[in-house]
């Protein structure tokens, strides 16, 4: 039976999402063992039933950044190659397990479309096999070296960088945006994290109110904390929602949905931005998921907004 929240989640998605209920609840009885492996398939597959419309760049061109220990695969989309653009850097989401540069290759030509700026699609280690601080010393690495890449590649672009990234994706993303605030040699103009993974002690009451079918379950973030926090990491101090702020911090715009159990640390997250004078947006999409641009075609419109948004915010 609807209760009155599933309510006001969009007829597509809810249907969806009740067939996924069931469906849990039938694999835990045949007793279903989340791995990495199944995990990365599912949110493929998902991703690939639901992002089907794979827009046309001008340029792609896939390459290396080297890192301090890993030669880091990147995807370069320029919409307009015959024009100098601001650079965008995208990290994936998928619970620092899943997703990559292929699989996210749809959303990374919607983002360069509709920021009109250089992409830059990073495939960064995964956990298990590569536990933090693999996934953020990638990050860091393409953050430093982007633009001798470009460089190298002789396509014009503007030294001018943002960072934009989803769920693990947006802690890699935020993390990166700390660490540089006390490198004299980075400079990050701006940031979109979307419904970003900001608080590894999981202590916001949106993991309770929405950890419980709404596909992103708290459960399964635990499980996904643990494969990429080996090694008895403080999870408080690597967590973006607690790092130093300074007023070199970028301009950031945070995206979340009303369902998503990560809702109230990205909430968080730009109110304390906000409260040290940094210019912070927020929007709480309403209905929405976690994870709902890797479900386009179910809520088309919400999508075309979000990155209309992204557009407006990277550009004003």
């Amino acid at each position: 039976m609807t209760n009155e929240r599933d309510r006001r989640i969009p007829q597509p998605l809810r249907d969806w999402l009740f067939a996924q209920r069931e469906a849990k609840h039938k694999a835990r009885e045949h007793g279903y063992r989340r791995t990495a492996t199944n995990t990365r398939e599912a949110w493929d597959l998902l991703t690939r039933r639901f992002v089907t419309e794979s827009p046309e760049v001008a340029w792609v061109r896939d390459d290396l950044i080297p890192g301090p220990d890993y030669r880091v695969p990147v995807r370069v989309y320029h919409p307009r190659p015959d024009r100098p653009l601001p650079v965008a850097l995208f990290v994936h989401g998928g619970g620092h397990i899943a997703g990559g540069v292929s699989l996210y290759d749809p959303i990374a030509r919607r983002l360069a479309l509709a920021a009109n700026r250089v992409v830059v699609s990073i495939e960064y280690r995964l956990a298990p096999e590569c536990p933090y601080p693999a996934a953020l010393k990638d990050t860091m690495a393409c953050a430093k070296r982007v633009f001798p890449l470009l460089g190298n590649l002789d396509m014009p672009y503007e030294p001018r960088l943002a960072l934009t990234g989803d769920s693990g994706g947006g802690a890699l993303c935020a993390t990166v945006s700390h660490l540089a605030q006390f490198d004299a040699g980075m400079s990050i103009e701006r940031q979109v994290l979307l419904y970003p993974s900001l608080d590894y002690t999981l202590s916001q009451p949106s993991v309770t109110e929405n950890g419980d079918g709404y596909l992103l379950e708290r459960e399964r973030i635990l499980w996904m904390f643990d494969a990429y926090l080996q090694n008895a990491e403080d999870r408080r101090a690597i967590s973006p929602l607690y790092m130093d702020l300074t007023p070199d911090y970028p301009a950031t715009l945070v995206i979340t949905g009303e369902f998503d159990p990560l809702r109230d640390e990205g909430i968080a997250y730009a109110d304390r931005l906000e409260l040290h004078g940094i210019r912070a947006e927020k929007r709480v999409m309403p209905g929405m998921i976690h994870g709902f641009l890797n479900l386009e075609a179910m809520v088309p419109e919400t999508c075309a907004e979000v990155y209309d948004t992204i557009g407006a915010f990277l550009n004003a």
